[in-house]
Order: C-alpha cells, then structure tokens, then sequence
C-alpha cells in the first residue's frame, strides 16, 4: 500500500472515530502503535522535557542516552530532523511542531527507513501535532471553564454576604452586567445534578458569564443550579434573557422545578435565595412546577424599627469585632448546612465549626437548636433594616427582652396569619407534628418517637406543611426560623 493510502487509512479511521462520538482524539500511544506496524519498527516520543511520553511495547529506552545531544539539538530547533545508529538499531529522529522546546518521534528500525517510510513518519508526526494542540486547547478551554465557575461562584458567595462591591473587585475589571443592576431576581432550578453542567456551559458566553445574568452550580445542594438575573429579564429581551429559556425547561422537562424571587437590591441577594427556596417548595408541587414567591411580609419589619434595633444592637454586641470570616460564616450557616458553607467559602469544615464555636459561645446561644438559630436569625434580619429616622436619634431606648419584643400586636398578628394554613380543614395534624418537631430540635426521628408516629408521616406532614406554608422546611433555613417564631408568639399570646 503506498503512503497516500496508508495515510487515507488513518484519516478513515480517525474520521469514524470522531463520528460515532468515541470521546477525545487519540493520544500518542495509539498512533505510534498503529505507525510501529506499518513501519515494523519500534517507536517513541520524547516530550519537551525529554520524557518519554509515549512508545511501543518493545522500544529499547537505553538507546535515548547515546541521542541525548541530538535530542537536545532537536528539542531547541537546530536540526529538523537526524539519522543515526545505535547498536542494531537504526535510529531517525524527527521533531514536531515550531514551539520550542519541541517534542520529537524517534523511530528505531533493523534497516533504515526508506523514502516512502520517511513520508508516512513524517504526515503522521504531523497529524500526532495537529491532535497533541487539539488536546492541549480542550483542557486549555475545559481549565477556563472550571476557573469561570470558581469565579462565578465567588460572586456568588459574595453577594450572598452583602457585598456587592467585593464581588465586582474579583472580576479584575471584567464586570458581570448584572452587578451593574440595581436589582436582581433568583431563579432556582430543580434538575438532575447531571444536567448542571450541561445547562451552564450551554448559556455561558465568551466572558465566563450568562449574558445579563449567572448560573452557578448550587454548592450545596447537587440538584439546584442557581440563577441569578435582573429583573426585566422576565420582559423578553431582544439580546436574549434567560428568565423564559428557564421556564420552557421545566415545561419540557418533567423533572425540573423553579422557584422564582421577588426582585430585590444586590446586597439582599441571601433574603432573593431564601424566597427563591420557599417558591421552589411551592412549586414542587403545582402542575406547572413554577412558583413565583408571593410570602408574607418579613417578622423583622414588623417590629417596632427603635426598640428592634436597640434588641438586635445589645444581642449582636458580642460578635460585632468577630472577623469577617466569622461573621460571614455565621450568616451563611443559617441557610445552609456546615459542609455547604465550607464548600461556598473555600474553607475545611473544622474552620466552619471553630469560627461558629467562636461565635457561640461569645454569643451564649446553641446553633444546633432550632429556637438558638431562628433568634440570631432576626437579630441580622434586624440589623439589615435601615435604622429608625435614619439614625438620628438622639439617646437609643433601653434594649427590650425578645419575648417583649415578639409581644407586640403586628408579630401576634403576623404569627396567627402563619399558623393559620395549619388549622384550616385538618384534625391538628399538622399543627402537633410540626410543634413536636420544633420542640426535638428539628430531628424526625425524635418526633416520631415523641408522637408515636412513623418517620416517614413526619416527613409527609413537612410536605405537606411546605405546601400550605409556602416555605421549604426539609433542609435548614428561614422557613423553620419563622415557623419557630410563629409557635413562640403564638404559644404567649393570649
């Protein structure tokens, strides 16, 4: 078979490799095979560092000591190519490529390579350079993809602490449109955790970003992408938003659900998350499997503005000259577990649990109780809210106790309204497996044991109650705060 052919051969298969979707290109190895045998000869390629990267079973390694000043003559682009002997073996060496230093193909033979071998070496050592760039631009492009998502998740991270202006400082100038907003929307999207990477690399655009939006894969739970857009991007936008690709995703899609906020400003990104969270409960169970979040007004704007702040001042003062990482920490572990904030903010778990060990004992609360958490929890809610007559007053009142600031005629209001889907049309049910659950720290299987009732009925009841509630209860965060809120003022109300 004359070289065309042989080389017609190789393309065929490399072509009908490529066709029926057998993965990457070749690598090394399987060209210098296939030219060992139609060379009879035994076959190496010595990379840029003078490694063997490759050979045939039979090549005798201890010829490539005797080459080294070709090889190196070679590898810095003196020579092209070099012929030589080495015992039995007659050696040809031939570099690859015009990047210095190069990578070269030494073929080692009984007899010395004719006119027609040296032809078919030197296509196929290109070929093997054509594939040895191809492979080095996949992972060049699949290392971009990975450093994007690390970023995009930064931001993420930082958003969900307040810090719009930190997040725009890690883009090194390359600016999201989105933190150029005022405000923003969060779409959550149920899908299999398979589909995440599919679904961001498919919106992503040169920039490492969506459009006027992000798409981040959920750090903590594996079936949440999270989405975060500017408001008019549910308007249908001629640049293409990603609010209605969305949508047709979970029409088309019956295992997908989205959750959908109200819009909110950056620095409220984590209260855009949690309504994001308590609409995808809603929406798990609705034909459409969307819900936009139309909740209650929050407990903590309810309150007294004065007598809130002065409360949240004097309960937050232990902590207020906590590093940052702590009181960054601390926040993010009230809507996600420890191994979720870990995993968003970079750090080991035991740093996760030290700085929140730190933080309770200066604050003299127990995180792992619910009623501990869903305290701290207002507290920052309340320190968030804009100060009374804009901080002018002249003397703070007295800070007030909890129970007297949870007294007041909105929070009784508020809490009844709460409490209320649980009662209507039900035996109390609910209402009882819910309290027994608050009371044994949020653990099913003390209720259960407590009620006398399966795990699996509380775990239904939760359902059930995520639905009428319209909050997400089965996995840590602002629902279970403000159903403990709900039974404390309830339960001193008269």
């Amino acid at each position: 078979m004359s070289t065309p052919q042989v080389l017609d051969e190789l393309l065929r298969q490399l072509s009908s490799r490529a066709r029926r979707g057998a993965g990457p290109a070749p690598g090394p190895r399987t060209l210098i095979d296939w030219l060992g045998r139609q060379l009879g000869a035994e076959i190496a390629l010595v990379d840029r560092g003078g490694t063997v990267e490759a050979s045939t079973a039979r090549f005798p390694p201890d010829i490539l000591g005797g080459l080294h000043p070709v090889l190196t003559r070679l590898s810095g682009g003196h020579l092209a190519a070099a012929a030589s002997q080495a015992g039995a073996f007659h050696v040809r060496c031939e570099a690859l490529g015009q990047q210095v230093p190069r990578p070269v193909l030494v073929v080692a033979g009984p007899q010395p390579l004719t006119r027609e071998a040296l032809g078919l070496t030197s296509h196929v050592g290109a070929v093997m350079e054509v594939l040895r760039r191809a492979r080095r631009a996949d992972e060049l492009a699949l290392r971009y993809q990975r450093a994007a998502a690390r970023l995009r998740l930064a931001i993420l991270a930082a958003l969900m602490t307040g810090e719009p202006t930190l997040a725009r400082r890690m883009t090194a100038g390359a600016v999201p449109p989105l933190l150029d907003a005022e405000r923003l929307r969060v779409h959550l999207l149920r899908c299999p955790p398979a589909d995440r990477g599919r679904l961001t690399d498919a919106y992503e655009d040169e920039s490492g970003y969506h459009g006027r939006g992000l798409m981040v894969r959920c750090p903590v739970y594996d079936d949440h992408l999270i989405c975060l857009l500017p408001p008019d991007d549910d308007a249908g936008r001629a640049d293409g938003g990603l609010a209605a690709p969305l949508r047709a995703l979970v029409r088309d899609n019956p295992d997908y659900a989205l959750g959908i906020s109200a819009p909110v400003p950056l620095p409220a990104t984590a209260q855009a998350y949690d309504q994001a969270r308590h609409a995808l409960a809603v929406a798990r169970h609705t034909p459409e499997r969307v819900a936009d979040y139309h909740g209650r007004p929050p407990l903590a704007g309810l309150l007294p503005r004065q007598q809130a702040h002065a409360w949240a001042g004097a309960f937050l003062e232990p902590i207020r000259a906590a590093p940052r990482l702590t009181l960054d920490i601390v926040s993010l572990a009230l809507h996600f577990p420890r191994s979720g904030v870990a995993r968003l903010l970079d750090v080991s778990r035991n740093t996760v649990t030290a700085h929140l060990g730190r933080a309770q004992d200066a604050l003299g609360l127990d995180l792992r109780d619910p009623r501990g958490r869903a305290e701290l929890a207002l507290a920052l809610a309340i320190s968030d809210l804009p100060p009374p007559d804009g901080g002018a007053v002249a003397e703070p009142p007295p800070a007030p106790s909890v129970d007297g600031l949870l007294s007041t005629e909105a929070a009784v209001t508020w809490a009844h309204a709460f409490l209320q889907p649980l009662r209507s049309g039900t035996d109390g049910a609910l209402h009882r497996t819910l309290r027994a659950w608050v009371e044994a720290g949020t653990d099913a299987q003390r209720t259960a044991r407590d009620l006398g009732i399966s795990r699996t009925t509380v775990r239904a009841h939760l359902r059930t109650a995520e639905q009428l509630l319209q909050r997400t209860l089965l996995t840590p965060g602002p629902g279970t705060h403000d159903l403990v809120h709900a039974f404390r003022i309830a339960g001193r109300a008269p």
